[in-house]
């Protein structure tokens, strides 16, 4: 048997990501997951691969949407009572922003990996908050309710602005196999968040009603339709990794050449790249939480 033991969603685009106890599975992903993103002036994302500074930036959404937060453990913090230092718009205390989310504001063009979308500027007040924060002129830009976003892969479906589908899950077995790698020439073990997951998952060998299959490393590659709570998910591909893993998601810089140097080891795609966690895309949407069991439904091949 195996369980969900985190869960995480990413309001903004390679921005630090907020911990669940439970959330509402759309079909674009987790509720709010990477709903925002940041761009440059001419509408280019920002990812931590040039600006790993994005790892600093701590946004918090409202359950409804329609309040965001943008705060920085770096910066210090001020609390006024609701977690949120300063009035609407305006830089407060703890160099906290609190923004009015604005869906009716005019469309631009924004570019995501060569791909032209529409987003939703935030205005003057979040653009000012990010470009003095990461050093360079930078906007924030929000998916319009229309977003009707095709995203490829065995299972096809929609997300935000993810780099493509909407969940991007991960086990715990996968991430200590990794470990034990590393370990093999000294090199220490990584945080979880290096690989930035929305779900975690982990075996219950006390709690089993068959195979323990969760405690096998990268199992979560041959999963191809699961139930998790009241939410149905299909695999869609690997997830390729890339150079944000190198980023230490608390200092907000980039570290050693781990885990690529690893990974590249074990775990090469036969398309390029190292390949780490599954991609899934949401089948049927509904609530999960922390504790729920991941319930497979139908196995394939790995394709690593």
């Amino acid at each position: 048997m195996a369980t969900v033991v985190d869960l995480f969603t990413y309001p903004i685009k390679g921005c630090a990501g907020t911990p669940l106890d439970s959330a509402y599975l759309t079909p674009a992903g987790l509720a709010h997951d990477r709903n925002f993103m940041v761009v440059s002036t001419d509408g280019v994302y920002r990812t931590q691969r040039r600006d790993p500074r994005l790892a600093l930036v701590r946004p918090t959404i409202s359950a409804d949407g329609g309040r965001l937060t943008l705060a920085s453990a770096e910066r210090g913090s001020g609390d006024g009572g609701d977690g949120v230092r300063g009035g609407d718009g305006v830089r407060g205390g703890g160099d906290e922003l609190r923004l009015d989310v604005t869906t009716s504001a005019p469309r631009r063009d924004v570019d995501l990996f060569g791909a032209t979308f529409q987003g939703i500027d935030q205005g003057e007040e979040a653009a000012a908050w990010l470009s003095d924060f990461l050093g360079v002129p930078s906007r924030l830009v929000r998916v319009p309710p229309e977003h009707d976003r095709k995203t490829d892969g065995l299972t096809p479906g929609t997300s935000g602005y993810a780099d493509s589908s909407a969940v991007h899950l991960l086990s715990r077995a996968s991430l200590a196999h990794l470990h034990a790698r590393m370990a093999e020439h000294g090199a220490p073990p990584l945080a979880m968040d290096r690989f930035r997951p929305n779900i975690v998952i982990d075996s219950s060998p006390e709690e089993r009603h068959g195979e323990d299959w969760a405690a096998a490393p990268h199992a979560e590659d041959r999963i191809r339709r699961m139930t998790i709570g009241a939410a149905d998910l299909g695999y869609t591909k690997l997830a390729v990794r890339c150079a944000v893993t190198l980023v230490d998601q608390e200092a907000g810089a980039r570290g050693g050449p781990e885990p690529l140097r690893t990974l590249a080891g074990y775990r090469r795609f036969s398309s390029g790249g190292v390949v780490f966690g599954a991609k899934f895309s949401v089948v049927r949407p509904g609530k999960l939480s922390v504790g729920d069991e991941v319930a497979v439904e139908e196995w394939g091949d790995a394709e690593a």
